[in-house]
């Protein structure tokens, strides 16, 4: 239930903080005064659209908060939240902050969010009803959805819509595992042959490193022989001068002296290890020296066995390196291909198993929207009698979809059907419904189901283009509706205002340099002269006022009649 609701410089409202309680407010003012701004409001904490159009002129950004108590926390809606680990016990708080330049940000609960999850979230708590939004009513997935709502349906439509997933991911890995079939023989010959290539080749593991580092060694031969003998000389060998000499001839220097200063003969061993590693570094060059021998056999075994490698690695478009994969992978592949046989079976079998599960949960779910329907027709028909479309009569047709395939929906197709006078016939709501009659009809059915539990319903002036004793039963229903739910109408009808439990004005002013809108909670004589205002003309008169009284005092008399039990005859 929406508790409390902030705007600031949003559209022409610099400011504004209503408070909201359970049951029907009726907000009403001037043509233009901006009574659907709060709608826009709502709509954008609800995930709508943002630009920078609904900034206020000569203002940086735009703001608009609200609070809803969310209730039960086994409720979708605090289930949705615990997933999305946003903590805040029963009260949730939305805040949508739009810049001048176009861009949003969505908080819930101060934890900045994307407005994705915000949309998620708008649709468990506001349901919003425009002049121009009952048209959804005559598509043809709407009227399902909304029958499969009205008769607590939803559970077991998704359950049907998850069935026939799992029967269509069987299907395709089926029809992938028949198409291997019927190539299997050319596909098992081509892998087996693949499979004893790789086998021959018989490539070790590190082999490919080690050939690598191998061919680079024959290959640089010369340089590397050419760089050991230059240290060698350097380091030992060298006629004129050498490290290993120099080193001795330190050592010696040292060794004459040391007697006469413990530190200098402390120093000597350190050199005398060093001559040791220079003598040590000469043999070991030596030696690899000697291993460089240039063996063109082996070069050649080398760069035939890196070929061989290279030559299957693009065979088979992949890495030298991914060799030993591959070939695991056409095990794999020429195993399955020996036990395609058995795995098709198993899975035909399954998806059997998956369509006859599909099909005896979609059956339910047809029987019970079929219930469904003839109830929800029942009532919708009897609400018309009432709503301007006396004699109509409207019904709800659940027949079997023509496709043999399972459909995510089940096996029905669901058409609503009307017509708004007697003797005619029934017909697609879409051919014969005008725009009142729609938004009729979608009272009508709000009024059915009784409001979704836990959202705040609001109607954007629907009743529109009625008038008299009409507009007076649409006001009623909406104030059933409002005994149920929480509910917000925009209306410039005084049969309906007068209905609301709780009535607030929106009001424009401008001084010739900006203009700014005003919101006022309206009660006593307040009400009353808002109400004599929307009865009369230019002057508000005093047979207005008292016309306005009237119209409340019936209805809380309509209140308190409801209210009391009748005792039987």
């Amino acid at each position: 239930m929406l508790t409390h609701l902030q705007i600031r410089d949003f559209a022409i409202v610099d400011a504004a903080e209503i408070e909201f309680r359970p049951g029907l407010t009726v907000l009403t003012g001037e043509t233009g005064a901006g009574k659907s701004i709060i709608v826009d409001a709502l709509q954008l904490l609800a995930g709508g659209r943002a630009g920078s159009e609904v900034v206020r002129h000569g203002a940086e950004r735009c703001e608009v908060s609200a609070s809803f108590d969310i209730g039960d926390p086994a409720a979708p809606l605090a289930r949705l939240l615990r997933e999305q680990s946003i903590e805040g016990g029963e009260e949730l708080t939305i805040r949508r902050v739009v810049s001048g330049d176009g861009r949003s940000r969505a908080y819930l609960n101060g934890q900045s969010v994307p407005v994705q999850l915000l949309r998620e979230v708008g649709v468990l708590l506001i349901d919003i009803h425009g002049q121009h939004e009952f048209q959804s009513l005559v598509r043809a997935a709407s009227q399902r959805e909304l029958l499969d709502a009205s008769g607590g349906l939803e559970a077991l439509a998704a359950e049907v819509a998850g069935l026939q997933r799992v029967w269509l991911t069987l299907l395709n890995r089926t029809l992938d595992l028949e198409s291997r079939v019927r190539d299997r023989d050319a596909r098992t010959e081509l892998v087996q042959f693949q499979t004893r290539e790789l086998e021959a080749l018989d490539m070790k593991d590190g082999e490919l490193a080690q050939l690598t580092e191998e061919r680079s060694r024959l290959a640089n031969r010369g340089k590397l022989v050419g760089a050991a003998q230059e240290a060698i000389t350097l380091l030992y060998e060298g006629e004129d001068a050498n490290a290993h000499a120099a080193t001795s001839r330190a050592l010696a220097a040292l060794k004459a002296v040391g007697a006469h200063d413990p530190r200098l003969a402390g120093i000597a061993p350190m050199v005398e290890d060093a001559l040791i590693n220079l003598r040590e570094a000469a043999r070991e060059l030596s030696q690899y020296a000697e291993t460089l021998d240039l063996d063109t056999a082996r070069q050649g075994e080398v760069e035939k066995r890196l070929a061989a490698f290279e030559e299957l690695a693009r065979k088979h478009r992949v890495g030298v390196a991914d060799l030993p994969n591959r070939l695991s992978q056409l095990r794999t592949e020429l195993s399955g291909l020996e036990h395609a046989d058995t795995q098709l079976a198993t899975l035909r079998k399954e998806q059997a198993d998956a369509l006859a599960a599909w099909r005896t949960r979609a059956g339910q779910l047809s029987a019970r929207r079929k219930a469904a329907a003839k109830s929800l027709s029942k009532e919708i028909t009897q609400r018309m009698q009432t709503l301007g479309m006396a004699g109509g009569a409207f019904q709800i047709d659940v027949s079997p979809l023509e496709s043999p395939e399972p459909a995510p929906h089940g096996l029905d197709q669901v058409e609503f059907r009307v017509t708004a006078n007697p003797g005619q016939p029934m017909r697609a709501l879409a051919k014969v419904a005008s725009g009142g009659e729609l938004a009729r009809l979608s009272l009508a059915v709000q009024v059915a189901r009784g409001g979704r539990e836990g959202r705040c319903m609001v109607f954007d002036e629907v009743d529109a283009g009625i008038g008299g004793a009409v507009a007076e039963i649409v006001g009623a229903e909406l104030r059933a509706l409002g005994d149920r739910s929480q509910v917000l109408s925009v209306t410039h009808l005084p049969q309906v205002a007068s209905q609301g439990h709780h009535h607030l004005r929106v009001s424009k002013f401008t001084d010739g340099k900006s203009t700014r809108t005003q919101i006022v909670a309206l009660d006593g004589d307040a009400r009353v002269e808002e109400l004599a205002r929307m009865l009369g003309g230019v002057e508000v008169t005093d047979k207005a006022r008292a016309h306005a009284r009237e119209m409340l005092r019936l209805a809380r008399g309509a209140v308190r009649a409801a209210a009391t039990p009748v005792k039987n005859k």
